[in-house]
C-alpha cells in the first residue's frame, strides 16, 4: 500500500502536536531552560551559551508552527464539514450558507451584515417580552 506524502505529514503533523501538548512535554522543556540556566555561570554567560538556547528555541518554534498549522486546518476544516452538514439536514435552513468559508470577503461581509440585523430584531423582540425562537422569515 502506497502512503502519500500528505497523508504521512498529517499523521505525524497530528500526533506530534498532541503529543507536544502533554504536561511532560511542557515539564521536559522546563527543565531544559532549567539546566541551560543552571549551567550559566559554568560557562560564565558567554555568547555561546546564549547562542544555544536562543538557536535551540528557535528551531523548535520553527517547526512547531509548521506542525501546529497543520493541525488547525485539519481541525478547521473538519468542523466545517460538520456544520455544513447540519446546515443540509435541517429543515428551513438556508442551503446557501453551506461552504460559506470559501465565498469572497464582500459576499460574506454582506451575509454577516444580514445576520447581525436578524440578532438585533431579535433582541429588540425579546426586550419586549416576545419569544426569540423561531425563524424569522414569514
Amino acid at each position: 500500500m502506497h502512503i502519500s506524502s500528505t497523508a504521512w505529514y498529517s499523521r505525524f503533523a497530528k500526533s506530534s502536536a498532541h503529543f507536544c501538548g502533554r504536561p511532560r512535554v511542557f515539564v521536559l522543556a522546563l527543565l531544559v531552560i532549567l539546566i541551560w540556566l543552571v549551567t550559566g555561570p559554568l560557562f560564565q554567560f558567554s555568547d555561546t551559551w546564549q547562542l544555544v538556547i536562543n538557536t535551540g528555541t528557535t528551531i523548535v518554534t520553527f517547526l512547531m508552527v509548521f506542525l501546529i498549522q497543520n493541525t488547525q486546518n485539519r481541525d478547521t476544516e473538519a468542523i466545517q464539514v460538520k456544520l455544513d452538514e447540519l446546515i443540509r439536514a435541517t429543515q428551513g435552513a438556508h442551503n446557501v450558507l453551506l461552504d460559506l468559508e470559501e465565498l469572497d470577503d464582500d459576499t460574506l461581509q454582506d451575509f454577516r451584515r444580514r445576520y447581525q440585523s436578524l440578532a438585533r430584531a431579535a433582541r429588540a423582540e425579546l426586550n419586549a417580552g416576545r419569544l426569540d425562537t423561531g425563524t424569522p422569515e414569514p
